[in-house]
């Protein structure tokens, strides 16, 4: 019988880092920090004061305040894509939508994990702007992969109607909304909507095809609102004589039942989710409760520099978000580059994939090293077979990426690093496991690809206050778009002081645009990463989708540790045997 045996990992801080390199890091990362504390609490106040006044005085709870008595006690809530929109502004005059005016979370409701989906009605009334129907259905995305239980919160006033062109009509626009509530509900993902407001236009479509559909006794849903029925048939009535719970509970059976008010609401809808099969996690954790790393996780912001030029040991990153620091590395005699095994998160087996940072041995040339951060041949045959390994034995993926790219050159192609580099996105792309990515630092070029960037579906990718997402540095891509202007050694080769000045204001120009494209704020904003996350908190959403990942038995193949393919890959690589 083979047993999973997991090994220390990891030093002890002054082991690791010097008291002046640890603080200077930590000096660095504080003003990050502080910015992304500043900015969420931006995002969270919705349109401010005022506006939660303007709630209340209906006698209605904010979302969040509906968030806040939804979850368990003393549980913690992990939004997503908070940043959507942020920094922009839509219509005349000149209007903001803090987090695309809806609220998505991961929730613990009943000691299940679920995707909450909330209008926020402290902006515009929870009106859908342009970006909200893709971060609704990114939110549904995840609960249709994972098969986690959606609950809607509706309070929508329906689109932003100065905006409608960028929200009505695209692929991705708000009528796709409907079409994923549909495969969620023929995929048998449980769907339960509390209508606890207004609930218009297509805003009224999406929680009709929800399992349970409750209305408070505030709360309507309608075609179209009074003010257009008005307009369109000249007829005065208001939108609760029209679709409130009086209409669409006792009439038109579109709602299932009415409840007195928000907090009724909020515990009619745990009652529901209480009746759903409870978590597979204990089952799945094979006796093993979690257990916090024997290092403390806020270590890393003093352990990994903000300067993506320093080299650092990833490994001492592991060692602070797995269970008691235990790791069990797969492969560690080639591929030096990458870093691939087994770990546990929250009391479950998880196989992780990194990049190597340190300088480590060239295979052919034994007096050579070669820098870390890039994919040689062998780190991609190395992690491409571990990534088919862990789908084989339903082990979820969790990449960790500091990457600055394939190597290059003469000796690359030679290789084959482009067919070896295809067969990496090909097995990346047909995993069926659950995938996390985390881009922890440099996300660059076609590496940023290979090691199931956004484009290749990860469940959920996040980046963090220092991550650079772009195809190259500034510099290099202001190098190339100048060439024709350099010498060999990319110096300047005009003898012109006017022309010698405009290529110099041109290249600073090229790379002051793509550093400030590398901001994780502008990729959270456009929705190129799905939530930004402190260093430090890493183990805690870690956890918490790495128990997404094992909470529903029953619709992936989960396989026994003893019968692992891990195991023989373990043998057949290991070069004492």
């Amino acid at each position: 019988m083979a047993k999973v045996i997991l090994h220390p990992i990891g030093s002890h801080r002054e082991e690791v880092a010097d008291e002046k390199t640890f603080r200077k890091n930590l000096e660095a990362m504080e003003p990050l920090n502080a910015r992304l504390r500043e900015r969420r609490e931006e995002v969270r106040r919705g349109w401010g004061e005022k506006y939660v006044d303007r709630v209340h005085a209906k006698g209605k709870m904010t979302t969040w305040e509906r968030i806040e008595i939804l979850k368990d006690p003393g549980s913690e809530i992990f939004p997503i894509n908070t940043f959507v929109n942020y920094g922009l502004t839509f219509g005349e005059p000149p209007r903001t939508s803090p987090a695309a005016g809806v609220i998505t979370a991961f929730v613990r409701v009943e000691e299940r994990w679920t995707v909450v989906i909330a209008n926020d009605n402290t902006v515009a009334s929870g009106s859908w702007w342009p970006m909200t129907p893709e971060k609704i259905e990114r939110a549904q995305e995840v609960a249709l992969r994972l098969k986690l239980p959606v609950i809607y919160l509706v309070d929508c006033s329906g689109l932003f109607l100065p905006e409608q062109s960028k929200t009505f009509p695209g692929k991705l626009g708000a009528g796709y909304i409907f079409k994923m509530n549909a495969l969620l509900s023929a995929n048998g993902v449980p769907q339960i909507a509390g209508v606890l407001g207004d609930c218009i236009a297509g805003g009224g479509y999406m929680p009709i095809i929800s399992d349970k559909l409750f209305m408070t006794e505030q709360a309507y849903m309608v075609i179209a609102g009074a003010a257009l029925v008005k307009g369109g048939k000249s007829q005065t009535i208001t939108s609760l004589d029209i679709g409130g719970a009086d209409i669409h509970v006792h009439l038109s059976n579109c709602a299932d039942e009415r409840v007195p008010d928000d907090p009724a609401m909020i515990r009619r809808i745990r009652a529901e989710v209480a009746k759903l099969p409870g978590s597979a996690v204990p089952y799945y954790r094979h006796a093993f409760a979690p257990a916090p790393p024997r290092f403390p996780i806020g270590e890393i912001d003093g352990l990994l520099p903000a300067d993506h030029r320093v080299v650092y040991d990833v490994r001492e990153v592991i060692a602070r978000i797995v269970d008691a620091s235990l790791f069990w590395e797969l492969m560690p005699h080639t591929g030096e580059e990458m870093i691939t095994g087994i770990a546990r998160i929250g009391g479950l087996y998880v196989g992780i994939i990194t990049n190597n940072q340190m300088l480590t041995r060239h295979p052919e040339m034994r007096e050579r090293s070669r820098p870390g951060g890039i994919l040689y041949r062998e780190g991609i045959a190395k992690i491409s077979q571990f990534s088919r390994s862990c789908n084989a034995d339903g082990i979820p993926i969790l990449w960790l990426q500091d990457i600055s790219g394939f190597d290059i050159g003469l000796e690359a192609e030679k290789h084959g690093l482009l067919g070896f580099g295809s067969n990496l996105l090909y097995t990346n792309s047909t995993n069926t496991v659950p995938m996390i990515t985390v881009l922890l630092r440099k996300a660059s070029g076609a590496g940023y690809y290979a090691m199931t960037g956004r484009p290749y579906e990860p469940f959920l990718q996040l980046s963090t206050p220092i991550t650079r997402l772009a195809v190259m540095e500034g510099r290099t891509l202001a190098i190339g778009a100048f060439r024709t202007k350099l010498d060999e050694n990319f110096q300047i080769i005009t003898d012109d002081p006017e022309e010698r000045a405009k290529v110099e204001k041109g290249m600073k120009a090229v790379e002051a645009r793509i550093e400030a494209d590398m901001d994780p704020y502008k990729s959270a904003r456009q929705m190129d990463t799905d939530e930004i996350v402190a260093l430090h908190e890493l183990r805690g959403y870690l956890v918490t989708l790495v128990e997404m990942s094992y909470q529903s038995i029953g619709q992936r193949r989960i396989k026994n540790p003893r019968i692992w393919s891990m195991h023989d890959l373990d043998v057949l690589t290991d070069p004492t045997v």
